[in-house]
């Protein structure tokens, strides 16, 4: 079996981890409480795909949403690893789409069930080509963008989270020990829309550092 690599890397992806509501205006905009530690929820290999790939609505939703995120990548392997050394376990920063059929989250909340469906179907997790971090000048400075068949849907910056991605490494590694090839999303700007079958969809990275673009079959 052929051996899959993150774009930008020599690493093989492992687990991802995914952050939700990071920014208060999209945690307003779905009506949801602005959470006081990271909300935190995994997606299967099974999700990933990358630039050029079709992204595929599962025959059991009606209502998928794009959500763009800055994705890490992680470089080697550590457990309770401080905010001041995060940086040095950072292989690469790159940018994601968390596709998201909305209809199976919103019954998995009613009932107090886990995201995982609503999150994890196959083509559900899109990346780009990943950055060095010395490419990167400042990790709270980092602007996103996402387009659906070329209009703007969502903007927005790493100044914005509420937690900044040092934080979230440090917070993570408490919990799981981290390894060579871990993903995290780190979560999404307001913006979030619907999307249908033939949409283009071109996620930014800053001044289009990296992108990814992707259709939706």
């Amino acid at each position: 079996m052929k051996k899959i690599f993150i774009p930008g890397t020599n690493l093989v992806p492992r687990s991802i981890y995914c952050i939700g509501r990071n920014y208060i205006e999209h945690a307003k905009e779905l009506n949801n409480p602005v959470p006081s530690s990271p909300l935190v929820f995994l997606k299967p290999q099974s999700a990933l795909c990358f630039d050029g790939d079709e992204i595929k609505i599962p025959e059991q939703s009606t209502d998928v949403h794009h959500e763009v995120e800055i994705v890490v990548a992680i470089s080697k392997s550590g457990k309770n690893i401080s905010e001041e050394a995060a940086q040095e376990y950072i292989a690469g920063i790159g940018i994601g789409i968390d596709f998201t059929a909305r209809d199976i989250q919103q019954k998995a909340k009613q009932s107090g069930h886990p995201w995982t469906i609503a999150k994890g179907f196959d083509t559900f997790a899109p990346i780009s080509t990943f950055l060095p971090l010395n490419e990167i000048e400042d990790l709270n400075d980092i602007e996103l963008s996402l387009s659906v068949n070329g209009v703007t849907k969502q903007i927005g910056n790493s100044s914005q989270m509420i937690f900044s991605i040092p934080f979230l490494i440090s917070y993570l590694s408490e919990i799981f020990t981290l390894h060579p090839g871990d993903l995290i999303f780190t979560g999404t700007p307001s913006g979030v829309s619907q999307v249908t079958a033939g949409d283009q969809i071109e996620a930014t990275l800053g001044n289009k550092f990296t992108t990814l673009s992707v259709s939706v079959k």
